[in-house]
């Protein structure tokens, strides 16, 4: 049986406008429990922005955090999957490209994001990828 992305992605992904702060937008990933967050320009896709992002071009560089925003931080060459694809092409790209989160666009708009953490649950629920990403976090 085919399995679609739509099966295993986390629907309506939370996003940020490119002139939110470094700040902000740690704020955000902490109070929610995330590791990306999707830039969006209107209803548009421009990238996406993850806490290593945040850590290595938006802090390391020795920016100001509450001035920085993630319109110079964020990966905008994003890789995307729809909903209806097979999850095996979201793996696949994944490993072609090296990432562990595909946004899910529908006609160019954000409906949902796909993890090497989600797909792991799913295919190797007993692997310690799976493991670790079915755990709540210590925080």
């Amino acid at each position: 049986m085919i399995q679609h992305v739509r099966d295993i992605m986390t629907a309506d992904p939370v996003t940020v406008e490119p002139q939110a702060s470094v700040t902000s937008v740690a704020r955000l990933m902490r109070d929610e429990d995330l590791g990306a967050v999707l830039v969006t320009d209107g209803d548009d896709l421009r990238g996406l922005v993850t806490d290593r992002d945040l850590v290595v071009r938006g802090i390391a560089d020795g920016g100001d955090p509450e001035q920085t925003t993630v319109a110079g931080i964020c990966s905008d060459d994003v890789v995307t999957v729809g909903p209806d694809d097979d999850l095996n092409l979201a793996i696949r790209l994944m490993r072609e490209h090296s990432v562990r989160r595909i946004p899910v666009v529908d006609h160019g708009h954000p409906v949902g994001i796909v993890s090497l953490g989600d797909t792991a649950m799913e295919r190797d629920p007993d692997s310690a990828l799976g493991d670790i990403s079915a755990a709540r976090p210590n925080i």
